[in-house]
């Protein structure tokens, strides 16, 4: 009876199988299968990051950069998996570095000069092979480099002081239109404070307006996938944008090449723009070149270094004493004549300002770069292709600095490495007009506060502020938390007399 029970024979299998077993059910369980190992598939890379999970991981990422803005999302993914960490963007490897040496070594090595993003949206706003910022052809980038490095240091550097003091007073100049009252000056402060150009082009409110609009084009379309723009009413609005600025550059082109076609001595007007035409006329460079060159040498300033000298405004009204200390300062070193290129360098207190400003609340704090070349950055391999993220804004908040979340004029005190301090970035592929923009930020800065006090309303600061931190921060310019008062000097100087 125990032999029966376990002889298998004994029994028929067809009563406890089905005779029939459906057709799918076996590709059906092999399918599972196969997706449960891709499902608990563990990736043999060393560096941090969320996982792959099916796909699904490298859309999440992708999705929240599009979601939260550039700047916002490499924050988020460096907080939660640390200083070196991968994420994915179009399906590509993409490194999030706030590291001081890992930052280091991306911006010192030749191999990482190429950028990255979008090729379609950077096609759609002229910037694909084309310019300086973000031209991802090297070769070609090398090659137009030189342009912009001539006309933003020597000689250009000299005159660009003279050009930011005058045209800084005729805009000061104006707000006596605004006059309140008591004699302040009660204005509701536009992001974009306007600045000084290389004085080849005299900018008009028009052009500011479409310079703006091209911005955010680039914004909007640097990172977004494919099937984008395959959709033509999502971009075409964008497409206009940057068609719009691109028209109103050639027509300023257009009037240069007329000019120089009348002088009699080129000598004496061969500025940033005629070499362009020069280069065009020689056939080094397309037209349409020549156009992105001049469009990204003009957006340059009245978006990031205007949005900068807001964030300055707000900070000096918000530490008198700092001000104080510039103010004597100024006093001593100009007195009551206009700053000359003579005082840049001793203006270090202003210059630790500016750093400190920059450090604190800076504009642009991320660099996108892409590998050209295999490479290993502190211990991890980096293929070719990668691209990455170097978030120096984060880097200076983390390093080095004694006081890092604090607005201190003591963080610059000592000499500052330059491995823990690039707003401007360095090596091959640093910021060409950083020496410009720092003689921009003095002159502008000293021939204001010459004049004025800026004083915001009470309990209205910079942490007040709502920001968008995309390619670059930027205020929420709706937001009714811009208003700045601007006090004339003299008004303080008779009231402290009585």
């Amino acid at each position: 009876m125990i032999l029966e029970t376990l002889n298998l024979m004994h029994y028929n299998i067809t009563s406890v199988v089905p005779e029939v077993m459906p057709t799918a059910t076996v590709p059906i369980l092999l399918l599972m299968c196969f997706l449960f190992l891709i499902w608990n598939y563990e990736e043999t890379s060393s560096i941090p990051g969320p996982g792959f999970c099916m796909g699904i991981g490298p859309l999440i990422s992708h999705g929240r950069f599009l979601w939260m803005g550039v700047g916002n999302a490499c924050n988020y993914y460096n907080k939660m998996y640390g200083e070196f960490m991968r994420v994915w963007i179009s399906g590509e490897e993409t490194l999030i570095i706030s590291k001081s040496s890992s930052i280091f070594h991306v911006m010192k090595h030749g191999q990482y000069i190429c950028r990255f993003g979008s090729k379609l949206g950077l096609q759609c706003i002229g910037m694909h092979e084309n310019g300086i910022i973000f031209n991802n052809n090297p070769a070609l980038w090398k090659e137009i480099r030189p342009f912009f490095t001539k006309a933003l240091s020597g000689p250009g550097l000299v005159r660009m002081i003279a050009i930011c003091v005058e045209s800084t007073k005729d805009h000061l100049d104006r707000l006596k239109d605004v006059t309140a009252g008591l004699g302040n000056i009660n204005v509701h402060i536009h992001a974009k404070f306007p600045i000084a150009m290389n004085g080849e082009f005299c900018l008009k409110n028009a052009i500011v307006l479409k310079i703006q609009n091209y911005f955010d084009a680039w914004q909007a379309l640097l990172l977004k996938p494919d099937i984008f723009f395959k959709i033509s009413w999502l971009y075409k609005k964008y497409e206009k944008s940057a068609k719009d600025l691109k028209e109103a550059i050639e027509v300023l082109i257009e009037q240069k090449r007329q000019r120089l076609s009348t002088v009699e001595k080129l000598e004496e007007h061969m500025d940033f723009a005629s070499q362009l035409i020069f280069a065009q006329s020689r056939g080094d460079l397309t037209g349409e070149n020549v156009n992105q060159c001049v469009l990204e040498m003009m957006i340059a300033a009245p978006d990031t270094l205007s949005v900068t000298l807001f964030f300055m405004l707000v900070l000096i009204a918000e530490h008198p004493k700092v001000e104080d200390d510039m103010m004597k300062e100024i006093q001593a070193v100009i007195g009551d004549r206009d700053v000359q290129s003579n005082d840049m360098s001793n203006l270090k207190v202003v210059e630790n300002f500016i750093n400190e400003s920059m450090r604190y609340q800076p504009v642009v704090d991320l660099v996108m770069r892409k590998a050209l070349q295999d490479d290993v950055i502190d211990g991890y391999p980096v293929k070719r292709g990668t691209n990455i993220i170097l978030n120096i804004g984060r880097m200076h908040k983390l390093e080095f600095f004694p006081k890092p979340n604090e607005f201190s004029l003591e963080n610059f005190e000592k000499n500052v490495p330059s491995r823990y301090f690039q707003p401007f970035g360095f090596g091959p592929r640093g910021c060409v007009g950083k020496f410009i923009a720092m003689v921009m930020m003095k002159a502008i800065l000293v021939t204001l506060l010459r004049r004025y006090t800026v004083q915001t309303p009470k309990g209205r600061g910079l942490k007040n502020i709502q920001k968008s931190n995309d390619l670059s921060m930027h205020p929420n310019e709706r937001q009714p938390f811009l208003e700045m008062f601007f006090m004339p000097r003299r008004n303080i100087d008779k009231c402290q007399d009585d």
